[in-house]
């Protein structure tokens, strides 16, 4: 072979030697950026596995609020979004109200909760079941709605809504239309 055919051939070959070198060194870059970018991805989740939140208020009554997931709001760190809550309210007076739905949203500087979605409140021999919930300490009130069934031993209601006050038990129950009225019926 001549020189100059030499020369050609090596500088096609080196030419193709830094092409696959640059070539592989890009798509590495690429890789490495997208497995950092993953990671990150994994470690700035907000969500929380097994949640538990226990409470006292000023008068003694004892809130504590399991969840078997929880993500943080990230425009309010306050608020957490729960995943099958179980909440167990101690009373001062010693009765005792358990709570568990789907899903809940939990303040955790004021402990006010909205559950929504399969609830049911167990308090005494009383079981009410409904689709949403605003419960705060607060307050000391229990607000029950969408499609309410309260049940006791003698009676089934099904209401529009149940207000409750969580320290003096008053209650107050109704329907939205003024026009409907709250269905009562005795189990005996």
């Amino acid at each position: 072979m001549k020189k100059g055919k030499k020369k050609i051939i090596f500088f096609l070959l080196l030419l193709i030697i830094i092409f696959i070198t640059f070539f592989v060194i890009k798509n590495n870059k690429k890789n490495i950026s997208n497995k950092i970018l993953e990671e990150k991805e994994i470690y700035s989740t907000n969500v929380i596995k097994d949640v538990n939140y226990s409470s006292k208020d000023v008068k003694g009554n004892v809130y504590t609020i399991d969840a078997d997931e929880g993500e943080i709001d990230l425009s309010n760190s306050s608020i957490i979004f729960l995943t099958n809550v179980r909440a167990k309210i101690k009373l001062t007076n010693k009765d005792i109200i358990n709570i568990t739905s789907k899903y809940g949203k939990y303040n955790i500087n004021n402990y006010d909760t909205i559950f929504t979605q399969n609830i049911l409140i167990n308090y005494l021999d009383n079981k009410i079941k409904s689709e949403y919930l605003d419960f705060s300490l607060e307050r000391n009130s229990m607000i029950i709605s969408k499609n309410v069934i309260y049940t006791n031993k003698e009676n089934i209601l099904k209401a529009d809504v149940i207000e409750m006050n969580i320290e003096t038990k008053d209650t107050k129950i109704f329907m939205y239309d003024k026009e409907k009225k709250i269905n009562i019926k005795s189990i005996n």
